[in-house]
C-alpha cells in the first residue's frame, strides 16, 4: 500500500530544457549559451523593445496530479524598486502517479522534476478546467524537490517547494 493524495488537483508544469538553453541563443550575436558563464543562470537576450527576453527554453507543458499547500501567495515584498509579491507553493506528488508519466529515472529511481522547473497553472483534475493560473515574471520555480519515505516503508511522496525569483534588490528598510 503506498497511499494516495488527498484533494488532488492537476500541476501544469514546465520543465526547463537544459540542451536547448545551453545552445547559442542569438546565432551571430556575442553569446555562445543560454546560461551566464559565472553564475550559470538563464541570461537576458538583448532587446532594443524594452526589456529583454529570458534565454530560458522549456519542454512541453505536462498535467502531474498533485496535491496543494499554500504557504505564502502574493504577500508582498518591499524592493528598492518598488514592491514585488512574493509566493511560495508547496505541491505533493506521488510517485506512483509520476512513474506512471515516466518521470522517474528507471536507472537511479530519482524523480524527473527538477530545481528551475516552472509551475504554468494549477488544474481541475479530471477535466483540466483551470483553477489559477501563475503570472510570469515573477513566476513559480521549482526551488527543492524532498522524497518521503513512509507507508509500508516504501518511498511514495515527493514534496516540491515553488518559490519566486526575485526580481530586485531589497529595501533596507
Amino acid at each position: 500500500m503506498r497511499g494516495r493524495l488527498l484533494h488532488p488537483f492537476a500541476a501544469e508544469l514546465a520543465r526547463l530544457d537544459v540542451i536547448a538553453t545551453a545552445a547559442d541563443p542569438d546565432g551571430a550575436g556575442p553569446l555562445v549559451s543560454g546560461y551566464d558563464a559565472d553564475f550559470q543562470e538563464t541570461v537576458l537576450l538583448p532587446s532594443t523593445a524594452g526589456p529583454g527576453r529570458d534565454a530560458r527554453r522549456e519542454k512541453p507543458f505536462l498535467l502531474v496530479p498533485c496535491q496543494v499547500e499554500v504557504q505564502v501567495f502574493e504577500a508582498l515584498t518591499e524592493l528598492a524598486t518598488g514592491n514585488s509579491p512574493r509566493s511560495r507553493l508547496v505541491l505533493v506528488f506521488h510517485f506512483a502517479d509520476l512513474e506512471q508519466l515516466g518521470l522517474v529515472d528507471p536507472q537511479s529511481g530519482e524523480a524527473l522534476l527538477r530545481v528551475g522547473d516552472r509551475l504554468v497553472a494549477i488544474r481541475e483534475l479530471r477535466t483540466g478546467a483551470l483553477i489559477q493560473a501563475v503570472r510570469t515574471p515573477p513566476g513559480l520555480y521549482l526551488v527543492e524537490a524532498q522524497p518521503e519515505f513512509g507507508l509500508g516503508g516504501r518511498r511514495n511522496l515527493l514534496m516540491t517547494t515553488f518559490a519566486e525569483r526575485a526580481v530586485g534588490l531589497q529595501g533596507a528598510g
